[in-house]
């Protein structure tokens, strides 16, 4: 976990690593009706850590299109990963 300081968030980075990606994965297990790409990873180290995922967010239905989003999630001490916020970027 380099570059990651405790309480303040490392900066954004498209290397998103394998145990990034499962606590991604892990978070949106039983979500639906948006897929979510993320494209870059900031960390935060709390009493556990937060993940700041850049996304591109897609709608389930045919013919939707793409937008940008920011997608917190916070991974527990024990392992558990859980989403916290998402929030629709502008253009």
């Amino acid at each position: 976990m380099s570059n990651t300081t405790l309480g303040s968030y490392s900066p954004f980075s498209a290397q998103i690593s394998t145990e990034d990606k499962e606590v991604f994965i892990n978070a949106f297990e039983k979500f639906v009706g948006v897929n979510y790409e993320p494209i870059a990873v900031a960390k935060q180290v709390v009493a556990g850590e937060n993940y700041a995922f850049f996304c591109n967010a897609t709608p389930v239905y045919p013919g939707a299109t793409s937008n940008p989003a920011m997608v917190t999630i916070f991974k527990s001490l024990e392992g558990h990963s859980s989403i916290t916020h998402i929030e629709k970027m502008p253009y």
